[in-house]
C-alpha cells in the first residue's frame, strides 16, 4: 500500500483536491484537540480576522476563534508537521510547485457560526498555493453542520463532514469554499503550503 501522502499528493495534482480518512490516528487526534484545548485556556486564541493583514474582524463573514501554531510546540503538534512536511516534499516532486513553508492555525467554531465563501488566495497574491484542513472532532454525527462546502468551476459544490482525522487537501488558486453553520463547537486544523513572495 502506498504511504498516505504519495496517494494524496496524486489526487490533489490530478484532481485538484483530495480527502484522506484517517490521515492521524484517534490517539493523534485526542493529543491535538488537548493542546488546542490548552492554548485556549490559556488565552492563545483570538476573533479569526481577514484581510491580508488580518486586520479585519467581519462577524458576518466568519465566526471562528484562532490560535496561530508557533514556538513552543506540544510534542503532537511537532509530529504533525513533521507528517506535513512530507507531504509538501511529496507534492514539489510530484508537481513542481516550489513549496518552501506551512502556515497553520487552529480554528474553533462556537454553535451558530460559519465561514462565508472566500477563496485563500488574497487579492494580488499567490503564496497560498495548498489549503491543508484536519478536523479535531470525535464524536461528529450527521446533522451537526459544519461542513466544508467546496465548489467547482461550474457552480456544482460538494460538502465535506469534519470528521476526526480526516485531512481535507485542495488547490488554493480559484477554490472558492465555505465553512456552514454549525450546531456544535467545531474544531480543526486548518493552513496553506506556500510559495515564497
Amino acid at each position: 500500500m502506498p504511504a498516505c501522502g504519495d496517494r494524496l499528493s496524486s489526487r490533489l495534482l490530478t484532481d485538484g483536491v483530495a480527502l484522506q480518512d484517517d490521515y492521524v490516528s484517534p490517539a493523534a487526534v485526542r493529543e491535538l484537540k488537548r493542546c488546542a484545548e490548552r492554548r485556549r485556556g490559556r488565552g492563545e486564541f483570538g476573533a479569526a480576522r481577514v484581510g491580508a493583514e488580518r486586520s479585519l474582524r467581519r462577524e458576518g463573514i466568519r465566526g471562528d476563534m484562532t490560535c496561530w501554531l508557533g514556538e513552543p510546540l506540544f510534542a503532537a503538534e511537532r509530529a504533525l508537521l513533521r507528517k506535513f512536511e512530507q507531504l509538501r516534499l511529496e507534492v514539489n516532486r510530484e508537481g513542481w510547485l516550489g513549496l518552501f513553508d506551512l502556515e497553520l492555525h487552529y480554528a474553533w467554531y462556537a454553535p451558530g457560526t460559519g465561514y462565508a465563501r472566500h477563496a485563500d488566495q488574497l487579492d494580488g497574491s499567490n503564496e497560498r498555493v495548498v489549503t491543508l484542513i484536519l478536523y479535531l472532532n470525535e464524536t461528529w454525527h450527521a446533522g451537526a453542520g459544519g461542513e466544508l462546502r467546496l465548489f467547482a468551476a461550474d457552480a456544482r459544490y460538494r460538502d465535506i463532514e469534519p470528521i476526526a482525522g480526516r485531512l481535507v487537501c485542495f488547490l488554493a488558486a480559484g477554490r472558492e469554499h465555505e465553512v456552514l453553520a454549525t450546531r456544535e463547537g467545531r474544531w480543526s486544523l486548518s493552513g496553506w503550503l506556500r510559495r515564497r513572495p
